[in-house]
């Protein structure tokens, strides 16, 4: 069906069919009529049913619009989708689209981009072709077979004593200074993260009313994993919320934003002089550091968030040295 409107001197032609929309501007009505016409018998042309002219990118448009737009995570599948447009496989029709376009695609982003993110964007494409198929734009996979790349094995990183004390400095904290500057509330968020295992996000988005100081709890009402959790706080844990006071009657405790904090965090590494080291570490460091506390992974996993208890396997990460005290 098209549908015709006027822009000022000149007259858009808009054509949707199965969801997927065309338009074009023309100088007269007539031409305008023209293109529609044009773009309803492409559209006509099908092969087993399906139409021959909508594009993978197509679909990455569809998706982004009427998908990823209701999920939490939509800006980063946006961008994803915007991106896909840049290669070679979103001008693939669907009725072409085979394996083959996928290990093209992954040839060329392993050359800038590591394998686990090659894969995160090869789940929104595989997400992408299963809405294709609801929409009955499709009827085949050509992800099947697929042969991804290998992920790199998960970050093991632990923190010494001596790296957070270099950082504590850099970022100008000690326990005699009032918490004023944004990197002094860094160092805070840093400290927190070790003591209570939670993630960067979770720690920014921690506002007063989901603490409870009394029963020493932290309610997360929106985790990466789309489910709440309430954290059980330490004294130290709470003490480091309190250094952060007065806390604010609206908005988050912290007052740093996410990406506030990974730019401090990474530039006073880099001038503490320590290698390899990000903020997301101090989870794994946390998390490490729980389960001597609570040796039984059905807690830990409570206080982590932990949905697979296989992936405290990875947390769990006492040293060699650590282990053969326990021995004796």
């Amino acid at each position: 069906m098209a549908t015709f409107r006027k822009n000022g001197d000149r007259w858009v032609a808009e054509v949707c069919v199965n969801g997927i929309r065309k338009s074009k501007t023309k100088d007269t009505k007539a031409e305008a009529k023209s293109w529609a016409a044009q773009a309803e018998i492409d559209f006509a042309e099908l092969v087993d049913g399906f139409n021959t002219t909508i594009t993978f990118n197509d679909v990455f448009i569809r998706y982004a619009n009427e998908v990823s737009e209701k999920k939490k995570g939509a800006q980063w599948e946006i961008v994803r989708l915007k991106m896909f447009a840049r290669f070679a496989i979103a001008g693939v029709r669907l009725v072409d689209l085979r394996r083959e376009n996928f290990d093209q695609y992954i040839d060329d982003r392993l050359v800038t981009v590591q394998a686990s993110s090659v894969n995160r964007e090869l789940n929104l494409m595989s997400h992408c072709l299963t809405q294709a198929r609801r929409w009955r734009l499709m009827d085949h996979n050509p992800m099947t077979d697929l042969k991804r790349p290998k992920n790199p094995p998960h970050r093991d990183r632990r923190i010494f004593d001596k790296e957070i004390e270099a950082l504590l400095v850099v970022l100008r904290y000690s326990e005699q200074s009032e918490v004023r500057q944004q990197q002094q509330r860094v160092a805070v968020a840093f400290l927190f993260a070790i003591e209570t295992a939670m993630r960067l996000g979770e720690i920014c988005s921690l506002v007063a009313d989901n603490v409870d100081l009394e029963a020493r709890t932290a309610f997360l009402p929106d985790t990466k994993n789309g489910t709440s959790r309430t954290v059980p706080l330490s004294r130290e844990a709470v003490r480091l919320l309190n250094r952060l006071r007065p806390w604010p009657e609206r908005g988050a405790i912290l007052g740093v934003s996410s990406k506030t904090v990974t730019t401090l965090f990474a530039r006073a590494v880099g001038l503490a002089g320590i290698d390899d080291l990000v903020f997301h570490d101090s989870r794994h460091e946390g998390t490490t550091r729980l389960a001597g506390k609570l040796p039984n992974v059905l807690d830990l996993a409570r206080v982590t968030g932990h949905k697979d208890i296989k992936q405290l396997m990875t947390y769990y990460n006492k040293t060699a040295a650590e282990l053969a005290m326990q021995l004796d």
